[in-house]
């Protein structure tokens, strides 16, 4: 197995830590215990730049100590977080940011987004809310609806606009040059 690089872990450190603030200043939706919040935007930037690993770690650490410090661990939705960490720096593992950002890249960014938040809340949080909780079915994807539309917004919307000025950043190799 691959180690992690120190630059992988602090950035799991720093993605996590930014996760946990976005996820505690959210906006309520009109569906129970459901909120319209950034975190997975910056996520999805996270598991962009730094891979799958980081995406997933990012995604358990950051919702577990939401949970932890709310109301306790509900490990149905820190699971599925984290399985949106891990898709989406699974489908973007190949994109080199470091070399530009062009649309292809930015649409395979999004692509990858809806995808994850597609499968991780109308799928894994609602299936293993019924096995684990064993929770009404009808409440469990009206959330896992409200959760992955709102999601796949700010994630679409943010996580772009983060990439963009991120991808503005970086100094493309062969563009400096040595003056005389």
């Amino acid at each position: 197995m691959k180690k992690l690089s120190v630059k992988s872990v602090v950035a799991i450190g720093i993605g996590a830590a930014l996760f946990f603030v976005l996820g505690k200043i959210s906006i309520p939706t009109p569906v129970p215990n459901t909120y319209i919040s950034l975190q997975y935007a910056v996520q999805a930037v996270f598991a962009t730049l730094f891979g799958p690993v980081a995406g997933l770690l990012i995604g358990f650490i950051g919702h577990t100590l939401i949970d932890a410090t709310s109301y306790g661990p509900w490990w149905s939705w820190i699971i599925a977080s984290a399985f949106v960490g891990l898709v989406i720096g699974l489908v973007t593992m190949k994109l080199d940011i470091s070399e530009g950002l062009d649309k292809n890249k930015l649409i395979r960014f999004n692509v990858a987004q809806v995808i994850a938040h597609l499968l991780a809340w109308g799928l894994v949080a609602p299936c293993l809310d019924i096995l684990i909780y064993s929770e009404p079915i009808e409440k469990l994807f009206a959330q896992g609806l409200m959760a992955g539309v709102a999601n796949m917004l700010t994630t679409g919307i943010v996580g772009t606009l983060l990439l963009i000025a991120y991808a503005k950043t970086i100094v493309k190799s062969g563009s400096l040059s040595k003056e005389d």
